[in-house]
């Protein structure tokens, strides 16, 4: 499988969520290689949520978004100026926001949150389902020499 990338970066603003996210699944559909639905659905999911929290807490400046497919792996980072590592917890059922990282964290296969020498980088894998190959067999008479 050819490694397939996108790489956006956008102003932290509010609108940017949506349009990251459009984007982002735009070009995933594009790569002519055949994904799982779901694994399409998780990615918009997840790269909402990371967008949201990076714009969301970032201040001002931009966020990048990076997508690359890998050979089993679907990758999402997010990157931003805010040195602030997010914390995931569960936020009280009245609350109208903090659960963007339990989703993500329910979701993705793996993830983390990492500081980098201009703010911050959060990521997420999905893996991709293990597709069996459709068996053939062909039986062939022994022939005994």
């Amino acid at each position: 499988m050819a490694a397939h990338q996108l790489t956006l970066s956008v102003p932290a603003t509010p609108t940017a969520v949506a349009s990251v996210r459009h984007q982002a699944v735009e070009a995933i559909q594009g790569w002519e290689v055949d994904l799982d639905d779901e694994v399409v659905h998780t990615a918009e999911l997840v790269i909402s949520e990371l967008v949201t929290n990076a714009v969301r807490y970032a201040g001002r400046g931009h966020v990048s978004l990076e997508v690359e497919l890998l050979a089993a792996v679907l990758r999402v980072e997010v990157r931003d100026s805010s040195p602030v590592l997010p914390r995931p917890g569960l936020p009280d059922e009245h609350s109208e926001n903090g659960r963007g990282l339990f989703l993500v964290a329910a979701l993705a296969d793996r993830y983390a949150a990492e500081p980098t020498p201009t703010g911050k980088r959060c990521w997420a894998e999905i893996a991709l389902p293990v597709r069996r190959a459709t068996e053939t067999t062909v039986s062939l008479p022994l022939q005994r020499s």
